[in-house]
């Protein structure tokens, strides 16, 4: 029967979301701040998307990965970044228990989707240098197809197991949460029911969607670098390096952030600290990721300046 209540209890809560407590000119700022980059977002994946859909040049596995990794992102920023436009213009937010699930749910999903997308795509990077005369029979159209349809599956199973996790925690209030979406470490720190064997279940978790995936990223990384320093040439060296420079610069910024946040969140960071690299990794990596893949990829450079110059022929 306590039991009973106490779900009940917990399923008829408010949480209430802080967001950014400072002044209204801050306010004013962060809004328009982050308003600009959600639109770059949605711009920049959404051209890289029709780029790669529409250009001959970048059929291959490589900007196929990397379209999956452009819907990721939009996806991303729209659960996370409008509720937090609203939050800033309201001085805070209150989510029912539904909404504050269904939020940590839709954000885990893409979140759990990218680390298995990047240890894929480091696995297509090491076919391609270290395998090259393979690569094409071994990491063919349905084998990317495979890989990526894996990736979203254990990106949705992984996050049903930790929305469920959380939904049975009970929440006694006041459910006041200083931050700007329904997250992990909130949330179980707001908790007044027992967490030690969620905690454990996360640690699991985690293992399997984080530790694991950097080690084979590790691993191939270390492969590409003892093979292209057998190189003799530098050209093909400094062509070898560049197709992974993006890459191996998204893992790095994207896990660096994740494990600071999620590893160690009582004695790590502090929660100012924890909110801003929460922002890096929901709201500005989404950007970037596409600024990155770009700005120094000569292919795509070539397929945006031709799609530029069929519209001009249009117009």
């Amino acid at each position: 029967m306590q039991s009973i209540e106490g779900n009940n209890r917990t399923a008829d809560n408010v949480f209430i979301l802080l967001g950014f407590q400072t002044s209204q000119r801050s306010i004013v700022f962060l809004f328009c701040l982050f308003l600009v980059v959600y639109c770059g977002t949605i711009c920049g994946n959404l051209l890289i998307i029709t780029l790669v859909s529409t250009s001959k040049n970048l059929q291959s596995p490589m900007y196929f990965f990397l379209t999956h990794l452009s819907v990721s992102d939009i996806w991303l920023a729209t659960v996370i970044v409008p509720n937090m436009l609203y939050i800033l213009l309201n001085n805070g937010s209150t989510l029912t228990f539904i909404r504050c699930m269904t939020q940590f749910f839709f954000f885990c999903i893409p979140e759990i989707f990218e680390c298995f997308l990047l240890t894929v795509m480091s696995y297509d990077r090491y076919m391609a240098i270290c395998n090259p005369l393979h690569y094409t029979s071994i990491v063919t159209s349905t084998c990317c197809v495979i890989l990526a349809g894996t990736c979203w599956a254990l990106g949705f199973s992984c996050a049903m197991i930790f929305s469920i996790t959380i939904s049975t925690l009970t929440f006694c209030g006041p459910n006041i949460i200083d931050y700007f979406f329904c997250d992990l470490v909130p949330l179980v720190e707001i908790a007044c029911s027992d967490t030690h064997g969620i905690e454990l279940e996360v640690i699991v978790l985690c293992t399997i969607v984080l530790f694991i995936p950097i080690t084979i990223i590790v691993i191939s990384y270390i492969n590409i670098i003892v093979t292209i320093l057998q190189f003799q040439s530098n050209i093909s060296r400094q062509k070898a390096f560049s197709t992974c420079s993006a890459h191996l610069t998204v893992v790095i910024m994207f896990y660096s952030t994740l494990l600071t946040v999620y590893l160690f969140p009582k004695g790590g960071p502090s929660l100012n600290l924890s909110k801003i690299l929460s922002l890096l990794y929901t709201v500005f990596t989404p950007l970037i990721n596409p600024m990155i893949y770009s700005l120094r990829n000569k292919e795509i450079k070539k397929s945006l300046q031709e799609m530029i110059d069929k519209c001009k022929t249009i117009l």
